[in-house]
């Protein structure tokens, strides 16, 4: 399970998609059989969250991972640029970015 924390030590990325409404639930569906078959398997991977927004133009995507290492290393293999090669024809453009958490806010038991 991702967890939002500065003291955590693992590499966060967060991707953004931008999509057509018309293509939206099948790049989802992709993502989602992606996670499901291969990504979640392999070295490293913590947890992810798939975000959609309601106009269906963007989805937004949270993982993390133990190491920088152990993200590129999934990227990189051969499975995985095919993934990426089937998300690429159903969006106009999607980026990963690596973040290391800076601040985290959190709901106060009561107010001050």
């Amino acid at each position: 399970m991702p967890t939002i924390s500065q003291s955590a030590s693992h590499q966060t990325v967060l991707t953004t998609f931008e999509v057509n409404p018309g293509t939206a639930q099948d790049l989802m569906d992709r993502l989602v059989d992606a996670y499901e078959q291969f990504i979640r398997h392999q070295p490293g991977f913590v947890g992810a969250g798939l975000h959609i927004n309601d106009a269906q133009t963007r989805i937004a995507n949270y993982s993390q991972w133990e190491k920088r290492e152990d993200f590129l290393a999934m990227l990189r293999s051969e499975r995985m640029r095919g993934y990426n090669r089937e998300f690429t024809a159903l969006c106009r453009s999607f980026e990963p970015v690596m973040y290391d958490v800076a601040h985290v806010v959190e709901q106060s038991a009561a107010p001050p």
